[in-house]
């Protein structure tokens, strides 16, 4: 059973950054994609950047593009969200998700960590 740790959240100026991390355990990894969802206030949860655990492969979502990069340590089990040029409306609580290679689903959540930015 993958397990998702998230931290690095808190509260950041307009223009700033932070980089959230996502402790992973369990289970074995070369088989997963990773991603960084977000939900605002009364908004519903998006994709925001995705990346393959084996070979890397990077998506963003276009509001992001250009300011956020997902990477991820194989040898920590640990994927990154490098969040620059950080906007107000980056305000949200954010969670790491896992899942197979061969679904579409995520059925691997972290709790979630919140990220305010204030203008």
């Amino acid at each position: 059973q993958v397990q998702l740790v998230e931290s690095g959240g808190g509260l950041v100026q307009a223009g700033g950054s932070l980089r959230l991390s996502c402790a992973a355990s369990g289970g074995t990894f070369s088989g997963l994609a990773m991603g960084w969802f977000r939900q605002a206030p009364g908004k519903e949860r998006t994709l925001v950047a995705t990346i393959t655990w084996s070979g890397g492969t990077t998506n963003y979502a276009d509001s992001v593009k250009g300011r956020f990069t997902i990477s991820r340590d194989t040898a920590r089990y640990t994927v990154y969200l490098q969040m620059n040029s950080l906007k107000p409306e980056d305000t949200a609580v954010y969670y790491c998700a896992a899942r197979r290679l061969y679904t579409t689903e995520y059925n691997y959540w972290g709790q979630g960590t919140q990220v305010t930015v204030s203008s």
